[in-house]
C-alpha cells in the first residue's frame, strides 16, 4: 500500500546516518522500495562532507510527456528542494534516471537541516508528482496532438493504475477499485456511496466532484480488459482548473497519488472498528450468561469470550446425557410390547437357514456287524 509519507523512511535514516556521524566513513548502499524503486548511496572518506544519490523509479506515464526522460518541469521541481545543498550531476550514472550531489558542509546546524534532510529523502515523490502537475496545469489546453479525449495511463504503484483523461475545461481522474476480500468489497462500496453524497452537499461544493459506477465509464472504451475488471467499481474525479491554482496544485495532485492508500486505510480501520464492536457484544453475552444457573444450581463463571467454546461443550454434554436417558427409557418400553404370533412367525420366516459347505467333511455312521 502507498505510504501517506511523501519521505522514504529508510533513505532518510541512511542520510541522517551519514550527516551525524562523528568520523567519516565509507557508505556504499544500494536500497529498494516498493514499486520498483531503487537509491543507490554513495560516501567516501576522501570527500566526508558529499553524498552522491542515484535514483530509478518508473515514470508515472509512458506517454508523450515523458518521451525523453524526466523533463525540465521535473528537474526544476528537484532542484527547488534546497539550491544549496543539491546539485543534479549531469549525465546520471549508468542504470539511474536522476543522480544528486548532497554538499553537507552547507547545511545548518539547527532544525532545518533536519527538514532538508527529509525534502532530500522525498525526491521520489518529487519526480511522480511533478509528472502529474504538469498534465494537470494544461487543463484548459485544447490540442487533440496531446491526447484530447484519450486516457492516459497512471501507475503510481504496480497493480494500481489510474487514468487521466482530457476533456473541455477539465481533466477526469478514474480509479478502478480492486480488493481481496468481499468483505472489503462491501465496506468500500458503502464508503464510495458516502462520498458522493458528501460531496454533493453545498459546504463542500469547492471539491472536485465525486462519482462511482460498477460498471467503467465511456471514456476508458478500448482499454484492456485485466485493467478494467474489477470488483470495487469505478470512483472518478471532475478536476477543474481552480482545484490546480496556487497551493491547490500540491494538494490535488498528492490526493490522486495516494487516494489507492487512502481507501484501503479507511477499508482497514472500519473492518477493525467492526471487530471491536463484535468483541464487545460477546463480553456482554458472556457477562450474561454468567449470571445463568446450571441445574446444579452453581453459578457458571465465564471469563471472556475465548471461554465461550468450553461452555458451549459442557451444554452438549449435558444435552447428550439427557438424550441417552430418553433412550434408554424409550427401549425398556419397546422391549414390554409383545405381538401375539409373533415368536412362531420369527422361528419360522426370520431364522436363517444353514447350508451345507461343499469342503465340509461328512462323518460316517459305521455298524459294528460289519467289522
Amino acid at each position: 500500500m502507498a505510504s501517506f509519507e511523501r519521505a522514504s523512511p529508510a533513505l532518510k535514516e541512511i542520510l541522517l546516518r551519514i550527516y551525524n556521524a562523528e568520523k567519516p566513513i565509507e557508505v556504499d548502499y544500494h536500497l529498494y522500495e516498493f514499486g520498483s524503486v531503487e537509491y543507490h548511496i554513495k560516501s567516501s572518506v576522501s570527500e566526508p562532507q558529499v553524498t552522491y544519490l542515484s535514483i530509478s523509479t518508473p515514470f508515472l506515464s509512458q506517454g508523450v510527456f515523458l518521451s525523453y526522460g524526466l523533463s525540465p518541469f521535473t528537474l526544476k521541481m528537484v532542484r527547488q528542494i534546497s539550491t544549496d545543498v543539491l546539485h543534479i550531476v549531469e549525465p546520471a550514472n549508468d542504470g539511474y534516471q536522476l543522480t544528486l550531489r548532497l554538499d553537507f558542509s552547507k547545511l545548518p546546524h539547527n532544525k532545518e537541516s533536519l527538514k532538508i534532510i527529509t525534502e532530500v529523502s522525498s525526491v521520489q515523490a518529487v519526480i511522480l508528482s511533478s509528472q502529474l502537475k504538469e498534465m494537470l496545469q494544461n487543463v484548459n489546453s485544447w490540442d487533440s496532438s496531446q491526447g484530447m479525449y484519450k486516457p492516459i495511463k497512471l501507475i503510481y504503484h504496480p497493480k494500481e493504475p489510474f487514468y487521466v483523461i482530457r476533456q473541455p475545461q477539465k481533466i477526469v481522474a478514474v480509479f478502478p477499485m480492486r480488493f481481496k476480500d468481499n468483505s472489503d468489497v462491501i465496506i468500500a462500496t458503502s464508503f464510495f456511496q458516502e462520498l458522493m453524497d458528501v460531496v454533493s452537499l453545498k459546504k463542500w461544493a469547492k471539491v472536485p466532484p465525486c462519482n462511482w459506477s460498477p460498471i467503467p465509464p465511456l471514456e476508458l472504451r478500448g482499454e484492456s480488459f485485466e485493467d478494467l475488471s474489477t470488483n470495487g467499481g469505478f470512483v472518478s474525479f471532475d478536476i477543474s482548473s481552480h482545484h490546480v491554482e496556487g497551493k491547490r496544485l500540491d494538494k490535488t495532485v498528492w490526493s490522486l497519488l495516494n487516494f489507492y492508500a487512502y481507501v484501503k486505510h479507511h477499508v482497514k480501520c472500519t473492518r477493525g472498528f467492526i471487530q471491536r464492536r463484535m468483541r464487545r457484544r460477546l463480553d456482554n453475552l458472556v457477562k450474561v450468561l454468567e449470571k445463568s444457573r446450571v441445574e446444579d444450581g452453581q453459578i457458571k463463571k465465564v471469563q471472556g469470550w475465548r471461554k465461550m467454546r468450553k461452555m458451549v461443550g459442557s451444554k452438549s454434554k449435558m444435552i447428550k446425557r439427557r438424550w441417552g436417558d430418553l433412550g434408554k427409557k424409550i427401549k425398556r418400553i419397546r422391549f414390554r410390547i409383545k405381538i401375539h404370533g409373533f415368536a412362531r412367525f420369527r422361528r419360522r420366516w426370520l431364522t436363517v437357514p444353514s447350508f451345507s459347505s461343499s469342503t465340509a467333511y461328512t462323518k460316517l455312521q459305521t455298524n459294528g456287524n460289519n467289522n
